[in-house]
């Protein structure tokens, strides 16, 4: 077996005309859509980033346990258990995340990987005096911070005065190294190629020629990083914002399409499967808020693209799925595709079942972040719990963990002084873990935290844009105990059941 995954960063799916987007067209998506099997219903599991990437190698919910951070020694990586039943897998990637504290065990499991330098604030180019006035003048002044080098904003800049040409574009990098990896290893057979890329994460910055036809009224210095805050931007600066995110969903269009056409001129269909999907969407102006991370994880982020195609199954493409599935059946399927057992440990379902034919809608997919709201739909509905009186600051918020990282440094002397030896969860294979308490720093990024944090139910065949909660006490509480049911099967800490369920 030869695979392909190809995954994005914050792909919306209502961009996708083949999922009913209008906001551009996407050809080659289409020709996916002709190509594949679409499921209309897959959900997010962990969220952000890294959660999410933990969620498809260890084929298991994290946020019940941990937030942000590395796979653990007990996972199950599907790339690490292919690469040692023989089968060769390769990344190919531009999400500098991987290559911080927070992410630095995932890109090991594989055989080789490259890593491409230059997006977003990657360290990448050393600039030790950069043209500060220059910059000021260049970039809106929402997305400049360049007295503080180890602020977010401080390496974009920069970045991009190496980013000259389209053939500069980190994402452009990215899919002609998966290309040369197909040349390279035309003859070959049993590998696996992870090609990632971490667009249309923002900022939203793509090759001119894709923004050209798209036009604002906007004529300010470049604005192209949405805050992770609510709407408070004039329509010109709004308007803006989201043309140059469409610019970027477009140039993922033109690079999915480089794959297509190798993929028909290689006549690859008859061997190869090719998979596509992303770990989470985006906000752009919907319910008052861009980004994520701070509001209710609404089905513009949670509700997210999967498009597949197997040459086993080739006769059901074009079709479409609507059972539930979620990014933690990725690790089951791609292990079942290559003929490797299933660890017990695996919460996910492989989707090879579903590929010639539906399924009853029995499947419920749980999602969220560590510390904030806790969700799940069955595709009918969705449910938002909070606890009563919700804070953050709770004084019971525990992760469990033998990788005391968060994103981009490690736990502060403070939290790793809190540290106790805690038992084995039945998926730790015996191992116990460090109980650290988090304590939130100003070093923490200027996070300000989750808002609108009451629990609310959708209706979602008749509220689609979830824009009006039902007043159904009773729906709600099967909702709930569907929830309590899920997150007991993950051997949950005591105190997130005491924290959510009983107070």
């Amino acid at each position: 077996m030869k695979t392909v995954f190809l995954l994005f960063d914050s792909l919306n799916r209502r961009m996708l005309n083949s999922y009913g987007g209008k906001y551009l067209e996407t050809p080659n998506f289409n020709r996916l859509a002709e190509k594949t099997i679409q499921f209309n219903n897959h959900y997010i599991g962990s969220m952000p980033c890294m959660p999410a990437r933990r969620d498809m190698h260890s084929g298991r919910l994290s946020f019940l346990h941990r937030a942000w951070g590395p796979l653990e020694p007990f996972d199950n990586s599907f790339p690490e258990l292919l690469r040692l039943n023989n089968t060769y897998t390769h990344l190919v990637t531009d999400h500098y995340h991987y290559f911080e504290d927070g992410g630095a065990t995932y890109h090991n499991r594989f055989n080789s990987y490259d890593f491409i330098r230059g997006q977003e604030r990657d360290p990448w180019k050393a600039m030790v005096q950069p043209p500060l006035e220059k910059f000021r003048e260049k970039y809106h002044k929402s997305q400049l911070n360049l007295d503080d080098r180890e602020h977010v904003y401080y390496f974009y800049p920069i970045n991009s005065e190496f980013i000259k040409e389209e053939k500069d574009f980190p994402s452009v990098k990215c899919f002609a190294s998966g290309l040369d990896f197909l040349q390279t290893n035309k003859d070959a057979d049993n590998w696996f190629l992870q090609l990632e890329t971490f667009d249309p994460h923002e900022p939203f910055f793509a090759p001119e020629r894709f923004r050209e036809t798209i036009k604002t009224n906007y004529r300010g210095p470049r604005l192209d990083w949405p805050q992770y805050e609510r709407v408070t931007e004039t329509d010109e600066e709004v308007a803006e914002l989201k043309a140059n995110y469409i610019a970027l969903i477009a140039l993922c269009d033109h690079l999915l399409g480089n794959v297509l056409d190798h993929f028909d001129e290689n006549n690859m269909w008859e061997d190869t499967s090719l998979i596509l999907t992303t770990d989470h969407g985006f906000m752009l102006g919907e319910h008052d808020w861009w980004a994520k991370n701070r509001m209710p994880l609404y089905n513009e982020i949670a509700n997210i693209p999967l498009f597949f195609y197997h040459p086993d199954f080739k006769q059901h493409q074009g079709e479409q799925r609507n059972l539930v599935t979620q990014n933690i059946d990725l690790m089951p399927t791609f292990l079942d595709m290559h003929n490797h057992s299933i660890p017990s440990e695996v919460k996910g379902k492989s989707l090879l079942t579903y590929l010639d034919k539906d399924a009853e809608n029995k499947f419920a997919a749980l999602y969220g972040y560590w510390g904030g709201g806790i969700n799940i739909t069955d595709g009918k509905y969705s449910y938002f719990h909070y606890p009563e009186n919700f804070s953050q600051q709770n004084p019971d918020r525990y992760q469990y963990t033998l990788m005391p990282t968060h994103m981009r440094q490690f736990f502060s002397n403070e939290e790793l002084q809190t540290a106790t030896l805690h038992k084995p969860f039945d998926f730790t294979k015996d191992i116990p873990l460090l109980k650290i308490n988090r304590i939130e720093r100003k070093t923490d990024g200027g996070y300000k935290g989750f808002e609108d944090t009451k629990s609310a139910l959708y209706n979602l065949q008749n509220d689609p844009g979830q824009l009006t909660p039902l007043a159904d006490e009773k729906k709600s509480n099967e909702y709930q105990q569907m929830m309590i049911d899920i997150i007991n099967e993950y051997d949950p800490p005591k105190e997130l059941i005491k924290n959510y369920f009983e107070n």
